[in-house]
């Protein structure tokens, strides 16, 4: 063995080393953040381990609140339609002309109002002058 063959292993050597180091460095580093996320998981502090199940029940939550808004939004445009038109016949029943319009408490039909004086004429006559 030459001494230059002897400089050429030990400089390869110390080449192979710097790397084992590097990669032995590059390992705990991934061990120690795998332990870290294990124990920070288990501890109950972490993200659950199940998160995509999770983003997904979210994103089907997210869709049936949106179809249920849609379904609100149109039966609040079907009870406003149905209170305007409520209000347009209120004031059309209020403003019909007199007689012509349903009958009212204060405007009763004829035969109505005949026989409620039906019925106060034989008051009338037993309380009439007596003699």
């Amino acid at each position: 063995m030459s001494r230059a063959s002897l400089q050429a292993d030990l400089a390869n050597a110390l080449e192979r080393n710097t790397r084992l180091t590097a990669r032995v460095r590059q390992l705990e580093k991934r061990l120690s953040e795998e332990l870290g996320t294990t124990v920070w998981t288990e501890s109950g502090l972490g993200a659950p381990a199940d998160l995509d199940q999770l983003q997904r029940r979210i994103t089907v939550l997210e869709q049936q609140l949106a179809d249920v808004q849609g379904q609100l939004d149109e039966r609040t445009e079907e009870l406003d339609a149905a209170r305007a038109a409520n209000r347009e016949l209120t004031r059309a029943l209020n403003h019909t002309p007199e007689g012509t319009g349903p009958p009212t408490a204060r405007s009763a039909p004829p035969s109505i109002r005949m026989r409620d004086r039906s019925r106060s004429a034989p008051a009338a006559a037993e309380s009439g002058p007596s003699g």
